[in-house]
């Protein structure tokens, strides 16, 4: 849908400016650093704002209002070496409901091996090539992520190409001095998730994902009856794969951005349609099972 979108407003280019793919918030949160100018963290944080927001990602042409929401908060815990720093990132991404106003979560990711080093007024600089720094090359790379995990929600693996991206810059930076890249670094880091997402046994996890919000989501403003059923269908896709690989990051992550929606939606849903999902759930999320037992039972 997306891309049907961006082509024929390509037709109709006249009528607005283009921009760039993302609307993207920034923060950078330094309160836990105590010897350090905190100047220098609200100019990276403009820094890292402009580079994400003015910079051209894709090939496609997006209208102000069609780009991506998403947001990057960056908790910097300490300062490791002067210039260098220690800290996480939450990384959050939108897309909206056709029909509606509602913009449903695609990512919600935490990144707790977020290292760089930063001087006041160094330009961000990245060479999709080859590895600039560590800064820019895990920015670029959640911006891959972002955009494929978008483009994945509008077209069936419509975001192949920017997964490929990602890929790219994490065998980029598999010799690089810093965590979160390498497989040996944690189970749940930048290397396992593009790992998981470009696995072929994960490939009915995209198509459920298609599923869920084009096919489900985006069909709710003229029908709430048909749309429930499709997301059940793709829930039960989830729980095949889920049966085959356990507990798999890929899996956890869907449900970190979709927990509350999915009880949302199942709250107004018959009690059949409702059974039928809370016994997929309860397996798939069992960190909100109570949440979902409840929503049965009435509570």
């Amino acid at each position: 849908m997306r891309k049907f979108i961006l082509t024929f407003f390509g037709l109709l280019g006249a009528l607005g400016a283009y921009a760039q793919e993302l609307n993207c918030a920034v923060t950078v949160n330094a309160d836990q650093v105590t010897q350090t100018d905190k100047r220098i963290f609200k100019t990276l944080e403009t820094s890292i704002y402009e580079f994400i927001n003015t910079r051209k990602w894709t090939d496609d042409n997006f209208l102000p209002e069609e780009r991506i929401e998403c947001q990057i908060l960056i908790t910097v815990s300490e300062e490791v070496q002067s210039g260098k720093y220690r800290g996480q990132a939450s990384i959050v991404s939108r897309r909206p409901v056709y029909g509606s106003d509602y913009n449903s979560t695609l990512l919600n990711f935490q990144d707790k091996d977020f290292e760089f080093s930063y001087t006041e007024y160094q330009p961000l600089e990245f060479n999709e090539n080859m590895f600039s720094n560590n800064l820019t090359q895990m920015l670029a790379y959640y911006v891959y992520i972002i955009i494929g995990m978008d483009y994945d929600s509008f077209s069936q693996k419509g975001g192949d190409k920017y997964f490929l991206k990602a890929q790219t810059l994490v065998n980029q930076a598999s010799n690089a001095d810093a965590k979160g890249w390498k497989s040996f670094d944690g189970s749940r880091n930048r290397f396992w998730l593009i790992n998981n997402i470009m696995d072929p046994s994960f490939s009915a996890m995209r198509d459920a994902v298609y599923q869920y919000h084009r096919q489900g989501l985006d069909n709710f403003y003229n029908d709430q009856v048909k749309p429930v059923s499709i997301i059940t269908k793709s829930l039960q896709t989830l729980d095949n794969v889920n049966r085959i690989t356990p507990n798999s990051m890929v899996i956890q992550l869907f449900f970190s951005a979709k927990s509350d929606e999915l009880l949302g939606i199942y709250s107004k849903a018959t009690p059949t349609e409702k059974a039928k999902a809370v016994s997929y759930l309860t397996r798939l999320d069992p960190v909100n099972a109570d949440a979902y037992q409840d929503m049965l039972t009435g509570k």
